[in-house]
């Protein structure tokens, strides 16, 4: 079965604006959506030419590309409230 959220981490090596977005993530995941997600890191360092398919102008970037729409998340991810409505897992 897919996983019914598919998120994509932007970041540039492991700056601790990076490590902070990918933990925040992780556990806003594991308490909402466990087992229902998948979390893909792309390493802006290693891969920069991936940058250009989802338009990415700031790191760390959170997209969530599935469910629709996709959405953007800019920014270490540490407003929980703005990450959870951003995911549409929570209603404003």
């Amino acid at each position: 079965m897919e996983k019914a959220y598919q998120l994509r981490l932007y970041i540039a090596g492991q700056t601790s604006r990076s490590v902070t977005a990918l933990n925040n993530l992780k556990k806003y995941c594991e308490e909402h959506l466990k087992g229902q997600y998948s979390i893909e890191v792309i390493d802006l360092l290693v891969n920069p030419q991936l940058a250009e398919g989802d338009q990415i102008l700031a790191i760390p970037t959170l997209v969530k590309k599935v469910p629709e729409p996709v959405r953007k998340i800019i920014g270490d991810l540490s407003n929980q409230e703005k990450v959870l409505v951003g995911l549409d897992i929570r209603q404003l």
